[in-house]
């Protein structure tokens, strides 16, 4: 018995591409085994354009159930399963940010004591830390999103691109204002 080729387009698929035609056809343990591997990337992504450790941990909930719900709206012709599922947290992101009202301003966060210990070098560094998440925190949601997967998870600005609906010029855009405000913030805050 002679085995039939492989069509092109099923060599070229990727494992999570491969469990996610499982997940669309209601395979749940594809689809535990897909969540698996998409759940701590988005936690980190949700986690840096949040700023939210819990705010990131719902986010990435709520879109592994959006992934299970919406799994047959999934078209591999548009782009990658990580991409897909990149959007989805970027876009819970951005609701979530929009939805928050601040409580406390942000210079009050300056004055939280660390738990660590606190020798120079390590003072230096939370400093730096604490202003740049300071700085980070007035930035417009969609160039904090750009430069977390950018800096981050070291995504191209095409990834990065599909994953705000815009294109790689506007990345670019986004990342340069995001750069120039964010060294305005820094250097003013380090002024005495």
């Amino acid at each position: 018995m002679r085995a039939l080729p492989i069509p092109p387009a099923m060599t070229a698929q990727t494992p999570l591409a491969l469990l996610m035609a499982r997940v669309v056809d209601g395979d749940a343990a594809a689809f535990t085994r897909l969540a698996e591997a998409l759940q701590m990337p988005g936690l980190r992504l949700a986690e840096r354009t949040l700023n939210d450790r819990a705010g990131a941990q719902d986010v990435v909930q709520v879109a592994l159930t959006r992934l299970w719900t919406m799994a047959a709206r999934y078209d591999p012709a548009r782009g990658s399963v990580e991409g897909w599922f990149r959007r989805i947290v970027i876009n819970l992101c951005l609701d979530r940010r929009r939805s928050l009202k601040l409580v406390a301003p942000l210079s009050e966060a300056d004055n939280v004591a660390s738990s660590a210990p606190d020798p120079f070098e390590q003072a230096a560094a939370n400093d730096r830390r604490t202003r740049l998440d300071a700085a980070m925190a007035t930035l417009a949601p969609r160039q904090r999103a750009a430069l977390a997967m950018f800096h981050g998870d070291g995504l191209s600005m095409a990834e990065i691109a599909a994953a705000l609906d815009t294109t790689p010029k506007a990345v670019e855009g986004l990342l340069g204002r995001a750069r120039i405000e964010l060294r305005k913030l820094i250097e003013m805050e380090s002024r005495p």
